[in-house]
């Protein structure tokens, strides 16, 4: 999903069939404020990331501004921004990336790369809910699963890992299939493909 948030309703509009033309989902919010409100009753992440296209100089909310609160709330991984502007200049622009965002556009833009700009944020902001899924798997495993993992990851056979823990290799079998399970794979090849 694409977020478009600036104040002029033709530079929202043309935003929006720009998005649209590459068959990308997109919202557009009047304000910092409006889209703050939207991210508040959001019930999550879109599986096929998320980006916004963030206008520098707003009335109620300036970018940076919203920027700052985006970062501080620890969104911009999953919510890459990209900055737009009618007036910006080199300081600006290298500050912004320094503290994060994805990218920064001058208007007027090249409407071509500003959408490829997006589809790489978007790819990048599904990587980081992949990672994010990821980490959440790995903190259910148990002090004991997690042992189990990294001797299963070191290529130990079932075997070697109940002696190397002192365990019986029964209990070995039962860890390595609640790890299977927890982690949503069926082999040792899907496991470490996984955790790369």
């Amino acid at each position: 999903m694409l977020h478009i948030v600036d104040d002029e309703e033709v530079i929202r509009d043309s935003l929006t069939w720009l998005a649209r033309s590459r068959s990308i989902p997109v919202t557009g919010y009047e304000s910092g404020t409006a889209f703050l409100s939207a991210l508040n009753r959001a019930a999550g992440f879109d599986p096929q990331g998320e980006c916004v296209l963030l206008d520098v100089r707003m009335p109620d909310i300036s970018g940076a501004a919203l920027f700052d609160t985006l970062t501080a709330r620890g969104l911009t991984k999953r919510m890459p921004v990209i900055f737009l502007t009618g007036h910006g200049d080199v300081p600006m622009a290298v500050d912004t990336l320094k503290r994060g965002a994805f990218d920064f556009f001058e208007k007027p833009f090249n409407d071509n790369k500003l959408m490829d700009r997006v589809q790489e944020a978007l790819a990048a902001s599904m990587e980081a809910g992949a990672a994010d899924e990821i980490q959440s798997r790995l903190a259910t495993l148990s002090i004991r699963e997690r042992e189990v993992l990294d001797l299963i990851l070191a290529g130990k056979m079932n075997k070697v890992i109940a002696d190397e823990l002192g365990i019986s290799m029964r209990t070995v079998e039962v860890h390595r299939a609640h790890i299977f399970d927890k982690m949503n794979v069926k082999t040792a090849v899907e496991l470490a493909r996984l955790l790369k």
